[in-house]
């Protein structure tokens, strides 16, 4: 069965509950109090009888109750707004996970929000609405929860607007939050972003529809403002580059009249005119204006970082594993504001990982190029393995050569028992996986490849998705005690710089690197006067991820002049020949691997000219 399937959990029914309260009534963060509180909810799966297996899914800006399934008979009307996400088989598993989702406090699609019956009045709120807060929309959530009978939860997902109130679930709700994965989002808005939102607000209460708020029973609303705000918001969600592909310049024949129909000279026939109009007119036909404005103002106030001296100091209460997901071509959530977060609970000694997708769509990717994010989010959550998980599942401990499974022999006996280790480029995750049965390491692994970070959270590890060569900024100074880089520094553009960061963020480092000074490499170079192919160096000369091939001696040179010392080496032989060589001390000649121990120099001097052991030649 794939990550994706055909699979739905059916025909579901959006369910209201009002959430018994106090006498004062539901407290809001700015002082005042709702009388009552209901809440809409869908739920999919089937409850644990530890009651353990519960994910909570906090739904974006415009978003409600109906993720999966359909209302309607299945395949007919609109499924749920993350159907190819939330199913049997898929990201989240409903065969696993019993899945939660509830319209936010503020909206219009069953939860408490501006247009419901004040009690007091029995007319809607309107303008007597009181300001909310993501604080006070994840506190109304954990009620639900909590009536739901569900002690912790096993994860808690959001994209966008959801991703903020996923983070304010995790600092919250520390001992019930497991796991927590942030799509797509920040821990604050962007300048560029808050200006969309308040010319998106200005516009609806500029129409003189708005009537501050108070519109419910006059027949209609601020209509044109709210499907102007839409239209801004919209372009938001697109990149650059799929607005080109989807429109272009592209015209149709009949000018578009716009909202009112009417022909304007000033409306144009371009593809895009026409797409913002549509999706202008549908909003306004699904969406209330009042919830418009306090949704995006509470998604504008809220900022970790002002709670607390910084950021770090924000994500303390956090407890539970975190994913961070960025999306590559989203400019309303930009990646940098994912690193900036992921880098803060890295900082904090936080349990995270860290994934940047390739995502053409901009920021609605998460909701409709969901393959890789169906299957880090499915790898991440725990209890369900990956399907068809490649021969790693065939082959757990991923050595199938023999000589990777005598390099990792060597890396095990120098790393101390219980520590911190990074490895750089940790491919399916292998030796992480060793070293934490082996060693109870803490392990964290860097790797720039989707796949393989699929693998890597699979085995229940952290990873960062970044290319090693472009440096390791999101890591601080001096956090693990050992830093790897397995086979791979041969492959870095920047070696020297990748060096030089591992002496950096840990305060060992073991490197080990196929040896080009090999004697049976010379004589091929020498007798065929081609490029070595066979043993460490598989691959044509024009099919390698080798692009800097280097010997034994080039790596001594290349620490002494870093100033890092070379504590200790292994010298890997691939035959009798080779043992002779590194028996007779010539190192250089015989070693088909080799295998480093290093660190950086205390005292500043240069580091001693070869190593500890003599002859390398």
């Amino acid at each position: 069965m794939g990550i994706l399937t055909t699979n739905t959990v059916g025909r579901v029914t959006t369910q209201i509950v009002r959430i018994s309260l106090p006498p004062e009534g539901f407290r809001l963060e700015c002082g005042q109090c709702l009388p009552e509180l209901q809440i809409a909810y869908e739920t999919y799966g089937t409850l644990s009888d530890l009651r353990d297996n519960a994910v909570f899914i906090c739904h974006a800006l415009s978003g409600d109750a109906h993720v999966a399934g359909w209302h309607d008979a299945v395949g007919t009307g609109m499924p749920g707004w993350w159907e190819e996400m939330v199913g049997p088989g898929k990201g989240i598993d409903t065969l696993h996970y019993f899945v939660v989702c509830a319209n936010i406090l503020g909206g219009c699609k069953g939860t408490t929000g501006p247009g419901s019956i004040h009690p007091a009045t029995g007319k809607p709120y309107g303008s007597s609405f009181p300001p909310i807060t993501v604080g006070d929309i994840v506190q109304a959530h954990s009620l639900l929860v909590k009536h739901l009978g569900i002690t912790g939860l096993a994860g808690v997902v959001g994209g966008s607007f959801g991703g903020m109130q996923a983070l304010e679930w995790a600092i919250r709700e520390p001992e019930v939050v497991s796991h927590c994965v942030c799509i797509a989002s920040a821990s604050r808005l962007s300048t560029q972003a808050l200006a969309f939102d308040i010319v998106g607000r200005q516009a609806i209460m500029a129409d003189a529809g708005w009537q501050n708020g108070d519109y419910y029973g006059n027949g209609h609303g601020p209509e044109a403002g709210l499907s102007l705000a839409r239209k801004i918001g919209h372009i938001t969600y697109l990149s650059p580059e799929m607005m080109g592909r989807k429109f272009g310049r592209d015209r149709h024949e009949v000018p578009d009249g716009g909202q009112s129909g009417t022909p304007s000279p000033f409306h144009s026939n371009f593809e895009v005119e026409r797409y913002l109009n549509y999706q202008g007119r549908k909003f306004v036909g699904r969406f209330d204006a009042n919830s418009y404005l306090h949704i995006t103002r509470a998604m504008d106030q809220y900022d970790l970082g002002e709670r607390a001296a910084s950021l770090e100091s924000a994500l303390v209460p956090v407890r539970g594993k975190v994913m961070i997901v960025a999306l590559s071509s989203d400019w309303l959530f930009p990646p940098e504001q994912s690193i900036e977060l992921a880098s803060a609970l890295l900082r904090g000694n936080k349990r995270v990982s860290y994934c940047n997708l390739h995502a053409p769509h901009g920021h609605d990717a998460f909701l409709v190029d969901v393959e890789h994010l169906a299957a880090a989010i499915r790898a991440f959550l725990p209890w369900v393995e990956q399907p068809d998980e490649l021969a790693r599942r065939e082959d757990p401990a991923g050595m199938r050569d023999a000589g990777r499974k005598t390099e990792f022999d060597s890396m095990e006996r120098w790393i101390p028992s219980g520590s911190k280790v990074l490895d750089l480029g940790c491919g399916s995750g292998a030796l992480l996986s060793r070293l934490r049965a082996s060693r109870r390491v803490h392990g964290v692994g860097v790797e720039i490849d989707i796949q393989q970070v699929i693998g890597v959270l699979d085995e229940g590890h952290d990873v960062f998705q970044a290319d090693v060569d472009g440096g390791l900024a999101m890591i601080p100074d001096g956090s693990y005690e050992v830093a790897i880089l397995s086979e791979t520094l041969q492959e870095m553009r920047n070696p020297r710089l990748v060096l030089r960061e591992m002496m950096r963020v840990a305060h060992q480092g073991i490197v080990s690197f196929p040896n080009f000074g090999k004697w049976s490499r010379r004589l091929q170079l020498w007798f065929t006067g081609r490029m070595p192919k066979g043993g460490a160096l598989p691959f044509e000369w024009y099919d390698t991820p080798n692009i800097h091939l280097f010997t034994f001696l080039d790596f001594l040179d290349l620490c002494r002049v870093e100033n890092i010392d070379v504590l200790d080496v292994v010298c890997m032989p691939a035959s009798w020949v080779d043992r002779a060589l590194i028996g007779m001390g010539l190192r250089n000649a015989g070693a088909e691997r080799v295998i480093a121990r290093i660190s950086r120099t205390s005292d500043g001097a240069p580091a001693p000219s070869g190593d500890r052991a003599g002859g390398v030649v």
